[in-house]
């Protein structure tokens, strides 16, 4: 067996090997895969997320084994000191069997496109926070936030409409054009989430300049099972709480189901030196499936609500040009409080409703197709922090502005059978329709959305190449209702254009793969960009759209390498976008005051916009148990008209975490503990005079995580994670938050995270 410790062999027998077995081109998890070490022939097989362990193993040199029907075998060298984390990359056999139930979920993005993915245990470690925030663990995220409680996620320094969120499968459809409009989903669905980074409007459709997030659960168990997960999370800083409880099983014959719920509150958030007065949350969500599945024959039916309450920072709201002017330059709130859980005006209340059908058949003739119907409606209601003069009226408490969005989306995808075992392609025809009905104090128009999409896929795999097509075509007709001196107005839009890809990867090895992709992609303005024109109370903004705005047309270049060796994986990307007729909210000389107070004033305009950039990360062993992960985030936005940077984009950033992991501790399995640093620079390419004030400095945050498993039985067991963040109650701004005007961000918040497994 060649034992590096001969005479400690008999003394420490209690190393284990872990990890998870990927698809090595799509990175998607490999269920019913046999993983055993070759010199004990003692093994087992991985679970239903592709994870595996292997316990009661001593000290030693081991060859680990991989396989499952359709891959090829891999053998991988092992060192056990003590534990060891060995994710294995699986490549497919080129034998194609009939008749095959593959559970894993079709892969969505290009191979040579840059994917990164939170699951398992680092996506545990992002419970109870919101989907921006647990993005940010991601190289080359950042958040849009408004606030302490509202973030969206920032992919290479584009969000919102740019930016596509798949919520198990289905485009997410809200009011997402506001800064201050978060995705309307609960990340407690997800058993993974991807984001592919970069431009992917051929195969998700317009609109995904930047790139795509996909919010994944697992597959539907069918066999006779009962199982569920029972999580809680608690965070000092404002005294929040989160309980969510999912639960699934099977029939048996190929039925499925499951049901899941989540329950959050939380209180005034607090700065290194002050509460934030009304930034409270109060969430409730839950989602239930039914499944059925055979060998050629799959249908699912979900649906899911997403019920919040967000108070928004009352000392955003300011009543004269003075006070707002003062509050600009002394960067102190005039308001400001204790803690308490009450939610007053002004406040968001939304509700997300999404109901989703999808049924896949593959003929005997080979190939697959696919068919997704939904339906989601989203009813985003705003209010003030003026009640009407009117006492009658004030009573009724009603939303100074409510927007109610419904969207019907249909997609039909036939996957066509391997050419030669070498050619693979997909064809897809999708459309939806929208509409939007609005109340109160006009800010955007209603509006009616027709949209067609067809497209077209190709990948040819040669050795150790594999070169990729893609090809897009989408309409979209846009009749928007508005009123104009009491005259009813119905401009009509109507904007089409092409997408297109090309993109090839090579493997040097198992462990090293490089990928380039070039395409170009477009999106239409939406309709707030369009005829915005009022105060936006959740952004705390007076802002103004342009009806002569034009599409945006981007071209879209990327090159990336990533190495994944025994003790050291690395990769390294780099980005360069050209946008034609960029649109970007722009910041006016002076704020303006209206009857519902002082607010900074934006404008909708139009320029050539340059986005490069440059994403790495390196993890490495140090030494057994302790290893390193360091991550860079550099980006260079140009506006190429006026020859000057861009308001309102990322500054460079770098993170170094260290993780130490002895493994057991007495009854304790799966013991950890980290420490990290993320530096962020200050953004200094701003043009000069174009804010309200300027960025706020450079600043750096130190965190500490900690985490173990406690066994209760053979089929259940506890999780505990423990995380500090911003250890050390630094005091600083963050230039991304809409809300830096006013306050600083908030300050130490300590968690405790229970995962119960049954």
């Amino acid at each position: 067996m060649g034992n590096i410790y001969p005479t400690l062999a008999q003394e420490h027998c209690d190393c284990f090997i872990k990890g998870v077995v990927l698809d090595k081109d799509s990175r998607q998890p490999i269920p019913g895969a046999a993983v055993f070490v070759r010199e004990l022939q003692k093994g087992t097989t991985t679970d239903a997320q592709g994870q595996y362990r292997i316990d009661q193993l001593c000290q030693g040199q081991y060859t680990l084994v991989s396989r499952i029907l359709g891959y090829r075998e891999i053998s991988v060298p092992v060192t056990l000191v003590h534990t060891s984390e060995q994710n294995v990359l699986l490549t497919e056999d080129d034998i194609h069997l009939q008749d095959v139930n593959v559970t894993a979920q079709r892969a969505t993005a290009l191979n040579s496109q840059t994917v990164s993915q939170i699951e398992s245990k680092a996506l545990d470690q992002t419970r109870g926070q919101s989907l921006g925030e647990a993005l940010r663990t991601v190289t080359g995220i950042t958040t849009l936030q408004t606030g302490s409680s509202i973030a969206k996620p920032v992919i290479h320094g584009m969000h919102s409409n740019r930016v596509l969120i798949l919520n198990n499968g289905i485009r997410q459809e809200g009011q997402q054009w506001g800064s201050e409009h978060a995705p309307e989903i609960d990340p407690f669905v997800a058993n993974r989430i991807t984001v592919i980074k970069g431009a992917a409007g051929v195969r998700f459709g317009s609109d995904a300049i930047g790139g795509v997030i996909l919010v994944e659960p697992a597959p539907l168990p069918t066999n006779k099972t009962f199982a569920g997960e029972l999580n809680l999370v608690g965070f000092s800083n404002g005294r929040q709480g989160v309980a969510s409880l999912l639960t699934e099983g099977g029939f048996g014959k190929g039925f499925g189901w499951r049901a899941q719920g989540t329950l959050k509150r939380g209180g005034n958030i607090r700065t290194p030196n002050y509460f934030l007065d009304n930034t409270g949350i109060a969430e409730q969500n839950f989602s239930t499936a039914l499944g059925y599945r055979t060998n050629r024959f799959r249908s699912e039916l979900y649906y899911s609500r997403f019920s919040t309450k967000l108070g928004i920072f009352s000392g955003s709201h300011i009543g004269n040009l003075s006070d707002l002017q003062a509050v600009l330059e002394n960067g102190e709130p005039f308001v400001k409080s204790g803690f308490s859980y009450a939610i007053n005006r002004p406040y968001q209340r939304v509700t997300h409703d999404l109901l989703k059908w999808r049924t896949d058949w593959k003929p005997a003739a080979g190939g697959e197709w696919s068919l997704t119907l939904a339906r989601q409606f989203d009813d985003r209601m705003e209010y003030d922090l003026h009640r009407p003069l009117n006492d009658s009226l004030a009573a009724l408490n009603r939303p100074e502005l409510r927007f109610r969005l419904t969207t019907y989306t249909g997609d039909l995808v036939f996957d066509h059978k391997p050419v030669a075992d070498k050619l693979t392609g997909t064809l897809g025809i999708s459309g939806f329709y929208q509409f939007n009905i609005m109340n109160g104090r006009p800010l955007i128009p209603n509006f009616r959305t027709y949209n067609a999409g067809i497209f077209w896929l190709e990948k040819l795999k040669l050795s150790r190449w594999e070169y990729e097509f893609g090809l897009r075509y989408d309409y979209r007709h846009m009749q928007v209702f508005r009123y104009e001196r009491q005259v009813l107005e119905k401009p009509l839009f109507v904007f089409q254009n092409f997408s297109g890809t090309l993109g090839a990867t090579y493997s040097f090895a198992d462990q090293w793969t490089t990928r380039i992709n070039a395409g170009t992609s477009w999106r239409a303005p939406n309709v707030s960009e369009l005829f915005s024109d009022g105060v936006h109370h959740g952004a705390a903004a007076y802002e103004r759209g342009d009806r002569t705005l034009q599409p945006e047309v981007a071209y879209n270049l990327s090159l990336s390498s990533e190495y994944a060796g025994k003790t050291v994986q690395a990769e390294v990307g780099f980005f360069y976008n050209t946008i034609r007729d960029y649109i970007y909210l722009k910041p006016q000389a002076e704020p303006i005051l209206t009857v519902r107070g002082a607010f900074p004033s934006f404008q909708y305009t139009q320029t050539n916009a340059r986005y490069a950039g440059l994403d790495a990360s390196i993890s490495a062993v140090l030494r057994p148990n302790l290893s390193g992960t360091s991550k860079l985030s550099l980006l260079h936005v140009q506006d190429l008209i006026q020859n000057q940077p861009i308001v309102m984009t990322p500054p460079n950033r770098w993170e170094n975490n260290l993780r130490y992991e002895p493994g057991k501790w007495g009854q304790l399995q799966d013991v950890f503990v980290g420490l990290g640093n993320l530096w962020v620079a200050r953004q200094n390419r701003v043009p000069p005079n174009s804010d309200f004030t300027p960025p706020p400095p450079a600043y750096s945050l130190w965190n500490l995580t900690a985490g173990f498993s406690v066994p209760v039985s053979d089929k259940h067991r506890v999780d505990v994670g423990l995380t500090v963040s911003n250890l050390f109650n630094t005091v600083y701004r963050d230039y991304l938050n809409r809300f830096r005007y006013y306050a600083d961000d908030p300050g130490r918040n300590a968690s405790v995270r229970l995962k119960w497994t049954f």
